[in-house]
């Protein structure tokens, strides 16, 4: 293909969800005759951090979700294709239509990449046999059938290995169905959270206060425990342990099988020359900007920054990303430093949720000054109304609100916890 085949803008954008669209924004509303052109495949934007909600019957699917024409900044080119590779030597996005898109600097902000497949059976028993997960659009309204219709029996929600996008939405789904089964006097024989990991959440001054949670609904956590195979015709969940250094299987039987799959980055980015040893996107943790390509930048779940991978992170990445790589374009350095943080609004039951905000480092940095391990009808109230409100009219138009995170201290003690 030769170069004058080739497409090039200034700034190209790898991926419209809330990274992307939001950079792209503030961008736009920086430097309005900056061209800037996004790659997407989509047609639509989802509002993914309702999906929980979703599946706890106290939002609609239909809502979470908007054309993307209507969310993309006017000025923008937005090229409705898949991307298939990333060749930064030679400053080019490849298509899966076999065409090329030049640019001189590079947001990649393409998400995480969900391995249905990853788990044998797991994809075939997806909508059916009561297996479920609120990781999909057209799943989640299945969750919230599978709740409602639960009589007693065993109801079974996991968590894979690694990272996940939103990493608090497993025990999330567990919350919302476990508090709809109290309020309909439903008891479940058994009610499980099985985990690969080895802890309910990976912020000890959090994790304190969901145990106490996970406690209140009778529900048994099972730690170091990774789903391999699901049987869906037998109602079967296959789950791997190691056990004295030796991989252990255990069969269970479910009624209710909520499934979070195994995560990663994108295999353009993994297969590309910007992925370090893990396969993600490797940027400085502060900068956002490449560590080896000084003309790609990255935001959001598919870099390697060691934040928990949620859509509050890119309320603070797509500010310091926009601003870096404005003053890398008009000749200066970084000037803005990420902090690391993110938030994880848990939904402990419907009406209240406890609103987990921290920095790099496990560091508490909430927004409000209250102690952010106790469950509040206000939290409730940010995530089911404001929280959608702000994203759509706020976050996706490159705005920003006069609400910041700070580091505050608390009592050593877990408070009591009502869920």
């Amino acid at each position: 293909m030769s170069n004058a085949s080739i497409r090039k803008h200034t700034v190209v954008i790898v991926g419209a969800g809330t990274g992307g669209t939001t950079v792209a924004a503030q961008l736009r509303r920086q430097e309005p005759g900056l061209d800037i052109a996004v790659i997407d495949p989509s047609s639509h934007h989802d509002y993914q951090p309702a999906w929980t909600l979703v599946g706890g019957g106290a939002y609609k699917a239909e809502d979470t979700r908007r054309s993307l024409h209507d969310c993309l900044p006017d000025g923008v080119r937005h090229i409705a294709q898949r991307v298939t590779a990333l060749l930064p030597d030679e400053r080019l996005v490849e298509l899966a239509d076999g065409s090329r898109v030049g640019y001189d600097y590079l947001v990649v902000a393409a998400g995480i990449q969900i391995n249905w497949n990853a788990i044998e059976g797991l994809a075939d028993a997806l909508g059916k046999n009561g297996v479920t997960s609120n990781y999909r659009y057209d799943l989640a309204p299945y969750t919230w059938e599978l709740v409602r219709q639960f009589q007693g029996g065993t109801a079974i929600f996991t968590q894979p290995a690694g990272a996940v996008k939103c990493p608090g939405a497993p025990q999330k789904a567990l919350y919302l169905a476990a508090d709809h089964f109290r309020r309909r006097g439903v008891k479940a024989d058994s009610l499980q959270f099985r985990s690969a990991g080895a802890t309910v959440f990976g912020v000890p001054f959090y994790a304190q206060a969901l145990d106490k949670v996970m406690a209140s609904y009778g529900a048994q956590p099972h730690y170091g425990q990774n789903l391999v195979q699901v049987r869906g015709a037998e109602k079967i969940a296959v789950f791997e342990s190691v056990v004295d250094g030796e991989k252990v299987r255990e069969e269970v039987h479910y009624d209710l099988l909520h499934v979070v799959p195994p995560q990663s980055a994108p295999d353009f980015i993994r297969s590309s020359p910007l992925a370090d040893a893990n396969g993600w996107l490797e940027v400085d943790k502060n900068t956002l900007r490449h560590t080896r390509y000084p003309n790609v930048f990255g935001l959001g779940d598919c870099t390697s920054t060691p934040n928990s991978k949620t859509a509050a992170a890119i309320k603070s990445q797509a500010p310091v990303l926009t601003l870096n790589l404005l003053s890398v374009l008009r000749g200066a350095g970084n000037v803005e430093s990420y902090d690391g943080y993110a938030a994880c609004p848990l939904t402990t039951s419907r009406g209240k949720v406890l609103l987990a905000e921290f920095t790099y480092g496990g560091t508490i940095t909430p927004s409000f000054p209250f102690d952010p391990r106790i469950p509040r009808r206000f939290y409730w109230w940010l995530k089911r109304s404001f929280m959608p409100w702000f994203y759509w009219n706020i976050l996706l138009k490159g705005r920003g609100l006069p609400v910041t995170h700070r580091t505050r201290s608390f009592p050593a003690g877990v408070p009591s916890v009502q869920p």
